[in-house]
C-alpha cells in the first residue's frame, strides 16, 4: 500500500513538475521583451506565472474539474491584499448586477465627482477583488464616488451580457446620483482593455437619452475597440509581447463572442469582410491613419485574401458596433463626451487607440493622449504590487488621477 501511494505521489509531483518546466521552456522560446521594458527578467517571470496559471487551468478544464476562467479568476482574487486606506467600501447589488461602492472618507463640503468603472480582463479574467485596489487608489486620490461593476463572465456567460450589465448598472447609479452625494455634470466613465470598450459601447448607446445626466468624459486605458481588423501594424507586430500575446487575445475572443476556432484563419487574414463592408470601414481603420513612427516595422499583406463568405455569416457579429465600437457612424462619434486616451507601445491592440484617437479627433471631439513607451497590457495592475511593480503602472495611474482631477 506505501509503495503504491509513493508512486502515486512520485507520478504526481513528475507530471507536475515536467507541465511547469515545458511551460518555463515555452515562455523562454516565443515571447519577446522589448528593450524599453525595465527588469526584462521580472517581466518574464511575471508572464510565466500568467502562463502557468493558465495553462492549469485548462488542465484543469479538460478534466472537467473546473473552467480556465474561474481557476485564473481564483487564483488573481488569491494575490490580492485588499487595501480600503481613506475610502468606505460597500458591496451593493444595481437590479441583479454586483458592484462595489467606493467613497472617500473625507468630508466634502459639496457633491463629489463620480466615476463609473468597467475593469479588463476579455470576459475571462478580472473581478472586482481583482481591481479593488486599483478602484481605491482612483476613488481616494480624486476624491470621488465610484462604483466598480462586477458584470457575468465566462465560462457560463458570453456576449452581450457583460454589455448589458455594465448598461444596467450604470443607468441605475446615473438615476440615483443625489443618494450617493454625486455632482451629476461630473460623471465619468472609465475601464482597461475589454472595459474600456465597454465604456465606449455604453456611452455610445446613451447618447441621446434625456432623462439621465450626460457623461463628462471617458477615460479609456488600452482599450479593445474593434474585434475584426488584424492586420493594423499592432497586431501584426506585436504578436509575441506578454501579458497579451495573440494567442490569449484570440482565445478570449472566441470564448467571449462564442465563435467556433475553426474560423480563426479567416478572421485572422480578413476573409470574413465582404468587400463593401471594407470598402465603408477603411476610411477608420486603414492603417494610414496611424502615424508613420508606429509604422516602421509593418509589412503590409501583398493582397487582399479572397472573400470567404461562409465565415461572414458564421462571424458577421464582430462587426456590431456593441462589439466594435470603433466602426460607429460620424454622427455618433461626433457626440461623444471628451476623451483621455493611454495607449501602450508594446501592446497588440495599441492601434486601436490610435485609430480611436482621429476619430474623435476629426469629428471635433477633446482629446487628452498619454502614450507609454515602456507599457505593456495590463500593467496598472501592478502599481502596488512592490517587487512586481513596473514604472509604467503607476505612470498610467497617475496620469489618468491629474486628468479627472482637473475636470
Amino acid at each position: 500500500m506505501l509503495y503504491l501511494l509513493g508512486f502515486l505521489f512520485a507520478t504526481i509531483f513528475l507530471l507536475v513538475l515536467g507541465i511547469n518546466v515545458w511551460v518555463l521552456i515555452d515562455t523562454l522560446l516565443t515571447i519577446d521583451v522589448p528593450s524599453s521594458i525595465p527588469n526584462p527578467m521580472k517581466f518574464r517571470i511575471l508572464h510565466y506565472c500568467f502562463q502557468l496559471t493558465t495553462t492549469w487551468g485548462n488542465i484543469l478544464e479538460k478534466m472537467n474539474i473546473c473552467s480556465m476562467p474561474q481557476f485564473s479568476r481564483f487564483v488573481q482574487d488569491c494575490l490580492v491584499l485588499k487595501n480600503n486606506l481613506g475610502v468606505f467600501v460597500k458591496d451593493l447589488h444595481f437590479g441583479t448586477v454586483p458592484v462595489r461602492l467606493f467613497y472617500p472618507k473625507a468630508a466634502s463640503s459639496k457633491p463629489r465627482r463620480g466615476i463609473v468603472f468597467f475593469h479588463g480582463g476579455g470576459g475571462v479574467i478580472g473581478s472586482l477583488d481583482c481591481y479593488h485596489n486599483l478602484c481605491t487608489f482612483l476613488a481616494r486620490e480624486t476624491d470621488s464616488v465610484l462604483v466598480s461593476v462586477g458584470y457575468r463572465k465566462l465560462p457560463y456567460y458570453h456576449h452581450p451580457s457583460l454589455y448589458y450589465d455594465c448598461l444596467n448598472a450604470s443607468i441605475h447609479f446615473l438615476k440615483s446620483l443625489k443618494a450617493y452625494g454625486v455632482d451629476p455634470s461630473r460623471v465619468v466613465f472609465c475601464g482597461d482593455s475589454i472595459g474600456g470598450a465597454a465604456v465606449v459601447v455604453v456611452i455610445q448607446t446613451l447618447l441621446g437619452r434625456t432623462d439621465i445626466p450626460k457623461i463628462r468624459a471617458q477615460v479609456l486605458i488600452y482599450p479593445i475597440l474593434q474585434a475584426f481588423y488584424f492586420q493594423s501594424p499592432s497586431r501584426l507586430t506585436n504578436i509575441n509581447i506578454p501579458l497579451l500575446t495573440k494567442d490569449f487575445m484570440i482565445s478570449c475572443f472566441f470564448k467571449y463572442l462564442a465563435i467556433d476556432s475553426s474560423w480563426k484563419d479567416a478572421i485572422l487574414t480578413g476573409a470574413c469582410i465582404p468587400p463593401s463592408a471594407w470598402k465603408k470601414y477603411e476610411k477608420w481603420l486603414s492603417p494610414d491613419n496611424i502615424p508613420k513612427k508606429f509604422r516602421t516595422e509593418y509589412q503590409p499583406p501583398e493582397s487582399p485574401v479572397p472573400f470567404n463568405e461562409a465565415a461572414y455569416l458564421e462571424t458577421k457579429h464582430i462587426m456590431n458596433v456593441d462589439i466594435s465600437p470603433l466602426i460607429a457612424d460620424d454622427k455618433v462619434i461626433a457626440q461623444l463626451p471628451e476623451a483621455f486616451l493611454v495607449s501602450l507601445h508594446w501592446d497588440i491592440i495599441r492601434d486601436d487607440v490610435l485609430l480611436y484617437k482621429k476619430r474623435l479627433e476629426d469629428q471635433g471631439v477633446p482629446v487628452t493622449w498619454q502614450h507609454v513607451e515602456d507599457g505593456f497590457h495590463g500593467c496598472i495592475l501592478f502599481f502596488d504590487k512592490k517587487s512586481f511593480s513596473f514604472p509604467c503602472s503607476l505612470k498610467i495611474l497617475n496620469a489618468v488621477v491629474n486628468y479627472i482631477r482637473d475636470l
